[in-house]
């Protein structure tokens, strides 16, 4: 397999897209606030939505879209208004989006899609969403300052922009990855991410598209915890062009697990990125739990330490409190033995088989932690599986942006 090549980029830098980012006064001054991504031709489409029973309008309408199977050419965005918990009234003016979008690019309605982010239980303001989709059509492009416009205009509490790229040769021919995220709080996913966009130009049947992204899913988004919510609005979108030109990805093989790697690659940049911003986080940690019965002991033992609201305000104030660690482990529903089991920082040990790190250890471990990213790993000497998680610390800051939100 050829290797993968990580370039600068974003959601329009595979062939066959372009996409806008415009302010449309949804939230206030000074900030964009609706993004438009349109495909030349019709995209085959991958999507997976957030499981929360309270589900929002857009993603309501978006499931009854990806479920007809068609081909999708658009996906109109905005922040600041949710658009969830607005009940029939919320849908209809979801599908007026998609209608009015599909007016200013002469589409069929079922063509486009919708996304929202913002707060939840507002009805959206359709004259400015209307009047940002004709703005956002008219400013179309496929340059990186495209991009940068419509990756800020997706953003609500995130303090920067997520994007990735990649490429991969497949069968002689260069394909494209890209993408673009947003997301900083409300964030542990069981399918997504807030919201995500990537576009790719390989040629890949639908089956094959659906199999590469759920599988991307479970080394990305899903592996993602910030504070342990999960949103109304969760959705991720992969739009495939087919203009590359390559052979046609119909079934698993070489060509098939090129592709993967390359969306692997922009999906797990994102995810990283999403872990980095989250809301007030001033550290990055990555939770990794090895040693496990299963599987699903892994898993459960490592997002239990990455939500821990006692581990994670540790991280915050520089304290190696392994105890909070362990603990998060232990009530996580995994076989755990303590006395079997070890927890590092950075490869520095602060507790081992019943062992207590001591001062000179305990120096040891105050410089990893006092470090912008470290990784916190915890060995349970019982099997061989393992799972790592992306998250971050709980600082003051995050108590600040979510109490104050709506007010």
């Amino acid at each position: 397999m050829k290797p993968i090549r990580k370039i600068k980029g974003g959601v329009a830098s595979a062939k066959g897209f372009r996409v806008s980012g415009v302010e449309a006064g949804i939230k206030y001054a000074g900030r964009k606030d609706v993004a438009l991504l349109v495909a030349d031709e019709p995209c085959v489409l991958a999507a997976v939505f957030t499981t929360n029973k309270v589900a929002a309008a857009p993603v309501v309408y978006d499931r009854k879209i990806a479920k007809g199977g068609g081909m999708v050419r658009a996906i109109l965005a905005n922040s600041g208004c949710a658009n969830a918990c607005t009940g029939e009234a919320g849908f209809k003016d979801a599908e007026l989006s998609a209608l009015a979008a599909a007016g200013e690019l002469g589409l069929k309605a079922e063509e486009v899609l919708v996304a929202s982010t913002g707060v939840i239980g507002r009805r959206l303001p359709m004259q400015k969403l209307l009047d940002g989709a004709r703005k956002a059509k008219a400013a179309l492009g496929r340059t990186a300052a495209h991009m940068a416009d419509a990756e800020r205009a997706i953003m609500t509490t995130d303090t920067k922009p997520k994007s990735a790229c990649a490429t991969v040769e497949i069968g002689g021919v260069k394909v494209t990855v890209g993408g673009m995220a947003k997301g900083s709080g409300m964030i542990e996913p069981n399918m997504a991410t807030m919201l995500g966009f990537i576009t790719t130009d390989a040629a890949i049947s639908k089956a094959m598209l659906r199999k590469a992204l759920l599988r991307s899913l479970e080394k990305s988004f899903n592996k993602v915890v910030v504070d342990g919510d999960e949103s109304t609005n969760d959705s991720l979108f992969l739009l495939a062009s087919g203009a590359a030109g390559n052979a046609a990805i119909k079934a698993p093989g070489e060509d098939f697990d090129a592709f993967c790697a390359a969306l692997d690659a922009v999906a797990v940049s994102l995810a990283r990125q999403m872990a980095m911003d989250g809301e007030g986080a001033t550290k990055f940690v990555t939770v990794t739990v090895k040693g496990a019965r299963s599987q699903k002991d892994a898993d459960k033992a490592a997002r239990a330490i990455a939500r821990s609201p006692l581990a994670k305000t540790s991280w915050f104030g520089k304290d190696p409190n392994w105890g909070r660690v362990l603990a998060a482990a232990g009530y996580s529903g995994a076989d755990v033995v303590d006395v079997r089991s070890e927890v590092f920082y950075d490869g520095v040990w602060a507790f081992r088989f019943g062992e207590v790190a001591g001062e000179k250890q305990l120096a040891k471990l105050g410089k990893v932690l006092a470090k912008d990213e470290f990784a916190v790993t915890v060995d349970l000497h019982l099997g061989d599986a393992s799972s790592t998680i992306y998250t971050c610390d709980l600082s003051l800051d995050y108590v600040h942006i979510n109490a104050d939100y709506t007010t």
